[in-house]
């Protein structure tokens, strides 16, 4: 076994505190990472919230994961020692389902396996997540980091990149087209970037005048206010898709009467309530309401590889390990622009502590990004 150690939450709604724990062995097919970076996550604080019910305690989040590969088996063949690698959202699957062998990983019909909150396959090992130390996973569930990314800034595609850049890519956006983003937040941001970078004319849908130069910065061509029932009139029959990234609950009827006939709304935002479809927004016009998740382990290096050739990468704030408690605080208001990042070397002033500690751990106040809240 591979001793580890990170920073877990022993209960709902519990503060994270350092914890140690072991790495499965090694096996052939496996490298041996060494975790540099780790992106938070809204899902992680959901995680730790049990918002979403089945969380397993102690549970270390973390799924925006880049580090180094320090050790590879001997059948590993893409990764050598030195290389930077990145870890996403799952780190198996049961590689035989029709999913599976299209390459579509994420929606494996006998259950992918989480990076955290999951079991080692056919085991009851729990899987512990990136704000840890290492990370001992699959040469199949790694992805390689194109040279000359920014590593910190490129932890966050491994989710908000992959899950905003899929359903475009599905969609097939490009240019000629106009696309809407519903939300500037982790998520948002992202499909606000890698929209624009596709060719499409992009429009963001917000609540808040105050994210308008940010829009316009980050690659929008207009920025509608939601709440104003004018402008939102005059958007009527315009989109070609529509990608909504807001996981508060809120209306999407209004949006669905802004797609052109057969345009399409996508939800990768996860509400915690039900929301109420009118079907006449969908009957008239034959438009269609989907819903995406991440993408396969194909599909994330293939966005990882667009990113890098188009210069995108997250913008973020890097934090230590110790103020993580803080972060989550921040992100419960959408305080962050845009996305939080652990840098994981702070795990070393804190090696030698105990297992778990139900105070939060010292530390100032986070380095503050300029401007404020941002969730929409």
């Amino acid at each position: 076994m591979i001793p580890s150690h990170g920073y877990a939450a022993s209960a709902a709604r519990g503060p994270l505190a350092p914890f140690k724990f072991e790495r499965r062995d090694p096996g052939a097919h496996d490298v041996v990472i060494e975790a540099l970076y780790c992106g938070v996550c809204h899902s992680d604080l959901h995680s730790v919230n049990n918002d979403w019910g089945g969380s397993r305690y102690p549970i270390v989040p973390g799924h925006e994961i880049i580090g180094r590969v320090t050790s590879v088996g001997s059948a590993v063949s893409q990764f050598k020692v030195g290389d930077h690698a990145g870890i996403g959202c799952l780190v198996d699957s049961c590689r035989e389902c029709g999913s599976c062998h299209a390459d579509e990983e994420q929606y494996c019909e006998r259950g992918a396996t989480g990076t955290y909150n999951s079991y080692e396959r056919g085991t009851r090992i729990p899987t512990y997540g990136g704000y840890s130390t290492n990370y001992v996973v699959a040469e199949r569930f790694a992805l390689k980091i194109p040279a000359g990314m920014d590593l910190a800034a490129t932890a966050p595609l491994l989710c908000a990149g992959i899950t905003t850049y899929s359903p475009l890519r599905h969609w097939k956006v490009g240019p000629g087209q106009r696309v809407g983003v519903v939300g500037l937040g982790g998520l948002g941001h992202m499909a606000v970037k890698i929209a624009h970078a596709m060719g499409a004319e992009v429009t963001l849908f917000s609540t808040s005048e105050s994210k308008r130069q940010d829009a316009i910065r980050l690659g929008a061509t207009h920025v509608v206010l939601s709440r104003d029932a004018d402008q939102m009139k005059a958007q009527a029959n315009r989109f070609d898709f529509i990608l909504d990234t807001v996981s508060a609950p809120h209306d999407i009827n209004g949006y669905l009467r802004l797609l052109k006939r057969d345009g399409t709304m996508c939800l990768v935002g996860l509400p915690e309530t039900p929301t109420p479809i009118a079907a006449g927004n969908l009957v008239f016009g034959r438009k269609s309401l989907a819903g995406s998740l991440i993408g396969g382990l194909a599909q994330t290096q293939e966005m990882l590889d667009f990113c890098a050739a188009h210069g995108i990468v997250s913008d973020i704030e890097l934090i230590p390990i110790q103020q993580i408690n803080e972060a989550y605080a921040r992100l419960e208001k959408a305080d962050v622009k845009y996305r939080f990042v652990i840098d994981l070397a702070t795990l070393k002033a804190c090696s030698g502590r105990r297992r778990l500690s139900r105070t939060p751990p010292p530390g100032a106040r986070p380095r503050r990004a300029p401007g404020g809240r941002s969730r929409r």
